[in-house]
């Protein structure tokens, strides 16, 4: 096997891209500029260790706390609870929301092994417990897994604290993810979210 199959290979394995589409990406590089390749490689070599998550929330980010919680213009009586990092992003590209985030880690997903001590579950309790959260929003995806989720902290929260929680209003659709959710959809859930 030699690098172009060894490379191809390597990029099949990234979510979205298939055997053609890797090939392709491949071809392309072989084209591009030195400078261009000695920078991509560069980011990828360094993305581990540049990018952490947050210490507050568990959002990627190069400096800890991240931009979101270090923000003081930000509404810190307002959580928006999230499955992945990647999530904080999306809703923070639709807009319009201006609270704070937590990001879980995951779903509860007792067939694969991952019950709710597997996810960053305590922090937002710790968080809560501090005081000053008004509102919490559950924003995990509307799967059985995500909903499963929502109820379990809807339940450990409702039983301690006094704290408003909501759920995005169905905009997204079921079994979808946030990922790739549209902007207007997004802020249409946000703004029509419920009680939970």
């Amino acid at each position: 096997m030699n690098i172009i199959d060894e490379l191809t290979n390597s990029f099949s394995r990234l979510p979205g891209i298939g055997k053609k589409s890797a090939a392709r990406i491949v071809n392309h590089l072989l084209k591009a500029e030195p400078l261009f390749i000695q920078n991509f490689s560069r980011q990828i070599s360094e993305l581990q260790q540049k990018i952490k998550p947050c210490s507050v929330c568990g959002a990627w980010t190069e400096n800890d706390p991240c931009p979101i919680c270090s923000n003081p213009l930000r509404d810190s009586s307002v959580i928006c609870i999230v499955e992945q990092p990647q999530d904080v992003q999306t809703i923070e590209s639709a807009g319009g929301y201006t609270g704070l985030f937590h990001v879980l880690g995951g779903v509860i997903a007792p067939l694969e092994g991952v019950g709710p001590d597997r996810l960053n579950i305590a922090s937002l309790v710790k968080r809560v417990s501090a005081g000053g959260i008004k509102e919490i929003i559950l924003a995990t995806n509307p799967t059985f897994e995500g909903d499963s989720t929502a109820l379990y902290i809807q339940k450990i929260l409702s039983e301690k604290y006094d704290v408003k929680i909501t759920r995005l209003a169905t905009g997204i659709p079921v079994g979808g993810d946030l990922e790739y959710a549209d902007k207007l959809t997004l802020a249409r859930s946000f703004r029509g979210r419920t009680s939970f």
